[in-house]
């Protein structure tokens, strides 16, 4: 399963939720009839998408089966995930950010840095990469000048980090 996005609260008295999206494509991934899956601890319920409009950019949907502001509040903080096999294919050159989590990070020389565990950042706004390394947690700009290389199927990321920026950014 794929995390497209979070609901950040209930919206209203009829168990409307907003979502925070982490989709490059909300338009196509919120709409009418889109199936999600919504996740509340351990607990998978399938609900579908009834009435969806944008807030400021983000979605606020009606779900199937969620037709009160106390059932909405329950979904507070939960993901809304899609099978993997149901995502868009990517043009050449472009990745789905959570194949990222997993891929191994090194310098050019092949100097290992660390794993990528996390990327963070919203859809449209900078991206950084959550790298788990020997000195503690680094966060690396997901940029090109920094990251000039990413080998999906190696599972390998190649950077070029400005001076400093590996010691300055030591979470």
């Amino acid at each position: 399963m794929a995390v497209v996005g979070r609901v950040a609260r209930p919206h209203g008295l009829r168990g409307q939720v907003v979502v925070n999206p982490d989709t490059d494509f909300p338009n196509e991934r919120f709409r009418v009839g889109a199936e999600l899956f919504v996740q509340c601890g351990r607990d998978l319920d399938r609900k579908t998408v009834r009435s969806v409009r944008f807030l400021r950019d983000r979605p606020v949907l009606s779900l199937s089966g969620v037709d009160t502001v106390e059932a909405a509040s329950q979904l507070a903080g939960a993901e809304l995930l899609v099978p993997r096999d149901r995502l868009e294919p990517l043009p050449p050159g472009a990745f789905y950010l959570h194949d990222l989590v997993g891929c191994g990070v090194e310098l050019a020389d092949r100097t290992p840095v660390g794993v990528v565990t996390d990327v963070q950042g919203a859809p449209g706004g900078p991206r950084w990469l959550v790298v788990a390394a020997d000195k503690g947690e680094l966060l690396v700009p997901l940029a090109v000048a920094i990251c000039p290389l990413i080998e999906q199927t190696a599972r390998r990321i190649v950077i070029d980090p400005p001076d400093g920026l590996l010691d300055l950014n030591v979470l």
